[in-house]
């Protein structure tokens, strides 16, 4: 290990344990390497006990470090698979969070069509016109809200609940990244057509066409990246 890096950001047992982390995948720390103790890696990262204690619990419960009762802490794993999915969303790149919406859109807009039920379509109604609203009133905090919304509320509507959890969290997620992405809400209006049109092939069970709208939702998205 051979770091200097002072961390000074908002979370620092979070930035810690992710620098801990990229040297563990990247191989620089192997799997049986022993970390440092506590007062080196206080030195290394320029931060105290606590914050040292609470990044190593993170990764303890990651799967990437095991603690031998007194040896030490030691790498585990390069590849742990008992990490939550929930803390691999937070660390994934937008990129991939988009390719999983991009991927899922469609066939759940089918299922929704065929499946939904008259209280599914009032929730995904309103956050249609959530999102109309926002967007022409310039407010893109709002409309980004909204729009995350409508489309979890069509996920709900499959009464699938591994599929709705899988696109609910990718989404939730992919929200952060979306203020990065847009400057204004002029997107949301030209794509607005497009959401009307789904919310009517999902109130008529018009299951193709549901699904053939959704999978434009992208084409367009991507002509805009």
């Amino acid at each position: 290990m051979k770091t200097n890096s002072i961390i000074q950001k908002k979370s620092l047992a979070e930035e810690v344990a992710e620098q801990l982390q990229k040297e563990i995948t990247e191989g620089k720390l192997k799997e049986g390497d022993k970390l440092p103790i506590e007062p080196e890696l206080m030195k290394i990262f320029g931060v105290g006990r606590s914050t040292i204690r609470e990044a190593i619990k993170m990764l303890l419960n990651r799967g990437y470090l095991s603690v031998q009762q007194g040896r030490g802490t030691f790498v585990e794993s390069q590849m742990p698979t008992s990490e939550p999915f929930e803390q691999r969303l937070k660390r994934a790149d937008i990129r991939d969070l988009y390719d999983v919406r991009k991927i899922l859109e469609a066939a759940i807009a089918e299922r929704a069509a065929l499946r939904r039920t008259e209280q599914d379509l009032k929730e995904i109604q309103r956050y249609a016109m959530e999102r109309k609203t926002s967007a022409k009133d310039g407010l893109l905090k709002e409309c980004i809200e909204a729009d995350i919304h409508f489309h979890v509320a069509v996920a709900k509507a499959t009464h699938n609940e591994i599929l709705f959890e899988l696109y609910r969290s990718a989404s939730v997620h992919l929200q952060k990244g979306y203020s990065h992405i847009y400057d204004d809400t002029k997107h949301f209006l030209d794509s607005q057509p497009l959401h009307e049109k789904l919310v009517k092939h999902i109130t008529d069970r018009n299951a193709s066409k549901a699904s053939s709208i959704a999978a434009r939702f992208w084409e367009d998205a991507d002509h805009n990246k």
